[in-house]
């Protein structure tokens, strides 16, 4: 029954698709994105299909250089990508407010990676992403986190269906970018622009776990 709901992802993914392939023009989207790995097979996938616009409103990645580091690696690929692939990829980047960030995340602190805490997190950030969505007009609206293999497309997917109930006017687009190899695209493409791969998903808490990781590895 998992695999069936996660399948149903991917099947509403290809199914939106193949009904846009139909349009005499490109609808918008406007997709969240949390780094220039996750993004690279995703956005040139979706470029055929949509105007796509990128939203880099990470206010939960740990500490600040990480954050410039990710939106640098970003805006180095999509350059890059519109270059040589003739494609009008934008990007909007927010306002970094990572403390007050933190202090939203801060009463679930003991919780385990993917729990309430990882949930709330997805929560706060798709629904400013929507927020703005709505806002510009723009037609759809996604996550590329459903590429991650850290991360589970049936609770993203659950998330964005939530919110998108609070903005009648932006289509969610169901997504498992994972699907027909798009991890493995993923990593050639990150490969091929030898592009900076993070060892942590972005918080406080994932930053401090990956550090006890790599102090338990250096005392073996």
């Amino acid at each position: 029954m998992k695999q069936q709901e996660k399948r149903k992802y991917f099947n509403l993914q290809q199914q939106t698709l193949k009904e846009i392939k139909g349009l005499e023009s490109k609808p918008s989207l406007l997709m969240h994105v949390c780094c220039g790995v996750c993004a690279s097979y995703v956005s040139l996938y979706l470029s055929e299909y949509f105007d796509l616009t990128l939203y880099y409103n990470n206010d939960n990645i740990y500490p600040k250089q990480e954050y410039d580091r990710r939106f640098d690696e970003l805006v180095r690929l999509i350059d890059e990508y519109n270059k040589n692939n003739k494609t009008k990829i934008k990007i909007i980047k927010t306002d970094f407010e990572g403390e007050k960030y933190h202090q939203k995340l801060e009463p679930l602190a003991n919780e385990p990676e993917k729990g309430k805490r990882c949930r709330l997190c997805y929560f706060l950030r798709l629904k400013e992403a929507m927020q703005y969505a709505s806002d510009n007009n723009f037609d759809y609206f996604t996550t590329v986190m459903t590429i991650s293999r850290q991360k589970d497309s049936e609770t993203l997917n659950k998330v964005g269906q939530k919110i998108a109930r609070l903005f009648p006017k932006v289509k969610y687009f169901y997504s498992d970018f994972k699907k027909e190899n798009g991890s493995f695209k993923t990593d050639q493409l990150a490969k091929k622009y030898n592009l900076y791969r993070q060892q942590y998903c972005g918080c406080y808490y994932s930053y401090n776990d990956y550090i006890q990781r790599e102090e338990r590895k250096s005392k073996r």
